[in-house]
């Protein structure tokens, strides 16, 4: 028999879990969320179908991103155990300089359409944190623009090259006289890759306020609102505002589809900071560009939106870093969804990981706090990780922790 009595106040006091209340509905719902998926969630809910899916998808049958995303889950780690874990170091050292965390900001084209506080807010997040922020070729703020509102945070340029050299100069030369350290010069583009959600949504860049589109205003007022309220979405760094058609469309008219090698010449003739070559994706590239003297490479599919059934950049990267050598920069990106997603790659021989999709998912669900709470969580992650698998330093991580579960 269990002995009953009657429970003292405070005893009863002390189980009561009330907290102070808060109003802020969107910080509620994001102190809510506790990974990227329910990001990713969050964001659906708040954002117009065409617009959550030209972030979210990927070219074709979108196997590329697919496979990138299962071959995260089939990662594997052999932790350690038994070593002191108390303090650990999430910096890594990107061109010279610490970045405080194993991943940066990638350029994300057009980014006021996700959300209306657009690449500023991003750019702040990345301040805040110290951390890179890459602004693109087809962002909705121009450099000039992003260096007055945010000027303290260490910021790269995405670049793509158009058919005429004559504004590629004068963007080089705006980009320089903006402060921008590195160019991330993006060789994947020479057409658009199809992405089939965009065409079925009807999807232009920017969007048009067609019958679809207006009755989709009364599920997502408060996006439109934000939309047409506030200035035209425009390619700031373009001397155009309209592609006339989807994104695909607008890579196939006005990018190069001749880029070579002469061009990466042209690039370092005119650009005295350094080069980064984004889109490679098998050894023969990587050292190809690393003889044409540039200064590290983004293995990158693109995030799955060019080449549909490509390579997967977890599988390829420890033979191109076997390859190119320990003192050779290489950066990974696409479907990454946690921090032990980034802790893979670092292992596997990345000096960092680029994030686009995940850090967008939290612009859309709640704007620059929301692009917040994804650091919060991916750094979370990291150091918990870290502590699990028993280093203190992320170069400490070597191969023989990391393998990818055949």
């Amino acid at each position: 028999m269990v002995k009953r009595r009657v429970p003292r106040p405070l005893e009863v006091i002390s189980l009561i879990g009330f907290r102070k209340p808060s109003f802020n509905r969107k910080q509620i719902s994001l102190n809510k969320v506790t990974n990227l998926w329910d990001m990713r969630n969050l964001a659906l809910k708040r954002t117009p179908k065409s617009v959550f899916d030209y972030t979210d998808g990927a070219s074709g049958s979108e196997a590329s991103l697919n496979r990138t995303r299962e071959t995260f889950q089939k990662v594997e780690f052999s932790p350690r155990v038994l070593r002191d874990v108390t303090n650990v170091d999430t910096s890594v050292n990107i061109l010279g300089k610490k970045n405080a965390l194993p991943f940066a900001f990638a350029a994300t084209g057009f980014t006021r359409m996700m959300g209306y506080e657009g690449e500023p807010a991003v750019a702040r997040v990345a301040e805040k944190y110290g951390i890179i922020y890459g602004l693109s070729t087809l962002g909705t703020t121009s450099p000039e623009d992003l260096a007055k509102e945010v000027p303290n945070v260490r910021r790269w340029y995405q670049l793509y090259l158009r058919r005429e050299k004559e504004p590629n100069e004068l963007l080089v030369a705006r980009v320089k006289a903006s402060g921008f350290e590195t160019i991330v010069l993006t060789v994947d583009t020479v057409v658009g890759g199809v992405r089939y959600k965009d065409i079925k949504n009807g999807l232009t860049i920017p969007p048009k306020l067609t019958l679809k589109t207006l009755i989709g205003m009364a599920k997502y007022p408060k996006w439109w609102m934000n939309l047409l309220t506030t200035e035209p979405l425009v390619f700031a760094s373009l001397d155009m505002k309209d592609s006339g058609g989807t994104v695909a469309d607008l890579l196939s008219k006005i990018f190069d589809p001749s880029i070579t090698l002469e061009d990466i010449k042209w690039l370092r003739a005119n650009w005295d900071g350094n080069i980064l070559i984004k889109g490679i994706q098998c050894v023969e590239d990587a050292l190809m560009v690393k003889e044409a003297g540039v200064d590290g490479i983004v293995i990158s599919t693109h995030g799955g939106r060019q080449m549909d059934k490509s390579i997967v950049p977890l599988e390829i990267l420890p033979e191109v870093r076997k390859a190119v050598g320990k003192d050779m920069t290489i950066l990974l990106d696409g479907g990454v969804m946690a921090g032990t997603d980034i802790l893979a790659a670092i292992g596997l021989g990345a000096d960092a990981v680029l994030i686009g999709r995940a850090y967008l998912y939290g612009l859309m669900a709640g704007g620059q706090a929301g692009v917040d709470r994804v650091v919060q969580l991916l750094k979370a992650e990291i150091e918990m990780s870290m502590r699990l698998l028993g280093i203190t330093k992320l170069e400490e991580l070597t191969p023989d922790r990391v393998r990818i579960r055949q």
